[in-house]
């Protein structure tokens, strides 16, 4: 039976930092980034991080699927909240999956994402169900560097097995060499990087030919016949110099989104093989290829079965799902690069008792609440007690969902008394399309919204709170503006 891709799915933030406010930022400096000043970069919000990132790329490749036939998860990024706690398990908890799975982190590298992906396949082809593997990047860039122009914050999901495949795997194959063209080493917050030029000519133009020229062999596909070319380097010309050195068609090249999104690290080669996925038809030939201590390239056909996949937002619906932001100093406050007076009302201890976490995790981490077996009637937080007053049962709350559940704005205040690190604090009451309410907090309300009662509301799964003093971080839902009018419509 063939292995290849059976869902996709991608996250992108809403803001996106305008270039020409970070160039100008830094003009009396480095006047030389006015070269890099074009277009805009994904900017993930403070309550963001590459969990909660990868939470919603893979919600959006399981849309419309059953949860329970997923036999592993898998996540890779080089910037994971935790360095000693499974990240790809409190992914799973999220979607609220099965606990008789694998769960397994991969790192340290910026092909951590396309080796992830590969191994997936790999394990795929033992029959055991399918793997989800979800990658997401949050990156800290040097104030004044390239990197903090080009790159961006993103995320990609695929759900890989056997069946009925929506692309086939025809080939892999990596190259692993020690070619250090950057690195961050331990207790390091960024990158230190080499000269562009030369990573491209004795780096990238050398390595990753030889990657794909043995994946095109291997499975008897010629050049010529590749459809899209996804190769995620920021560097102008990079793609362009790697097809024509291996007779890939310049038309192949597909967009690095380098315009609208910025490089999205270790995933940005799956953020472009997910949105080449949205308007591939059958037939189609993706080739993949990424650079980072060697290169994997692998190689996929479209299958009749792309046609039948439900409806999801993919890459492009998020990247329509935006606000264009100018403020070059909230950028810097979200990604914590910058010491900031926040304030008497933000010096809370918010230290997470870990028992209390784990007694109460499906509720804070998968969303789970209770309908009443006797009457139908659901509630959040899930209780002994019935909340319908014409029923009152005892122990008679069976597990509900409510996740993928849509709401909408019955009540909601911006405060700016209490503290919040994007101030005004949004929070209300919403209620459920089924039955259920929750007073919850409101995230990505952009200055340009218009918040009003009936505001139709998704939940997101997001940062709760920062414990700094412990460097542990709570993670819980809120609610977010889906489809909210912009102000002045």
């Amino acid at each position: 039976m063939e292995v290849g891709i059976l869902a996709y799915g991608g996250y992108i933030p809403q803001s996106r930092l305008q270039r020409s406010e970070i160039a100008k930022a830094h003009a009396w400096f480095n006047p030389g980034l006015k070269g890099l000043a074009k277009g805009e970069r994904a900017m993930a919000n403070w309550d963001e991080d590459s969990v909660t990132m990868a939470v919603e790329a893979a919600r959006d490749c399981l849309a419309g699927l059953d949860r329970d036939q997923v036999a592993a998860v898998y996540m890779a990024s080089t910037t994971f909240p935790f360095v000693d706690r499974q990240n790809a398990g409190i992914v799973a908890d999220a979607l609220d999956l099965r606990s008789n799975l694998q769960t397994l982190d991969f790192a340290s590298s910026q092909r951590a994402g396309s080796a992830a992906l590969a191994v997936a396949l790999q394990a795929a082809k033992g029959g055991s169900g399918p793997i989800l593997f979800t990658t997401a990047e949050k990156r800290k860039t040097l104030a004044a560097s390239p990197l903090e122009l080009t790159s961006g914050d993103g995320a990609a999901s695929f759900l890989v097995g056997q069946g009925k495949v929506i692309a086939r795997l025809l080939g892999s194959h990596t190259e692993a060499v020690d070619f250090v063209d950057h690195f961050r080493g331990e207790n390091e917050d960024y990158d230190y990087s080499w000269e562009e030029r030369w990573i491209r000519d004795e780096g990238v133009v050398k390595i990753v030919p030889a990657a794909i020229a043995a994946v095109l062999e291997a499975s008897g596909v010629k050049a010529g016949d590749i459809t899209t070319f996804c190769f995620p380097l920021a560097a102008r010309g990079s793609a362009a110099a790697v097809a024509k050195k291996v007779g890939i068609p310049e038309g192949a090249i597909a967009d690095n989104l380098q315009a609208n999104c910025g490089e999205t690290g270790t995933a940005h080669s799956m953020v472009m093989l997910a949105q080449a996925l949205e308007g591939a038809n059958p037939g189609d030939k993706i080739l993949v290829a990424s650079f980072g201590q060697g290169s994997d390239a692998l190689l996929f056909e479209v299958t009749d079965e792309i046609k039948s996949l439900p409806a999801r937002r993919g890459v492009s619906g998020y990247l329509n799902r935006r606000y264009a932001e100018n403020n070059y100093s909230k950028f810097l406050a979200f990604h914590d690069l910058v010491k900031m007076e926040r304030g008497i009302r933000a010096e809370t201890d918010k230290k997470t008792g870990l028992t209390t976490l784990y007694r109460n995790k499906d509720m804070a981490q998968s969303m789970i609440g209770g309908e009443c077996s006797q009457c139908g009637t659901v509630q959040f937080p899930k209780s002994r007690m019935c909340v319908n007053e014409n029923c009152g049962a005892i122990d008679t709350q069976e597990d509900y969902s409510f996740a993928e559940r849509t709401s909408k704005v019955n009540s909601f205040t911006a405060d700016r008394l209490t503290y919040s690190p994007d101030p005004p604090a949004y929070y209300g009451m919403v209620q459920f399309e089924g039955g259920g309410r929750l007073m919850s907090d409101f995230t990505d309300v952009s200055p340009d919204m218009e918040i009003a009662v009936g505001t139709p509301m998704r939940m997101m799964f997001r940062v709760k709170d920062y414990d700094n003093k412990r460097n542990f971080r709570r993670y819980f839902w809120k609610a977010a503006p889906d489809g909210a009018a912009k102000k002045g419509e």
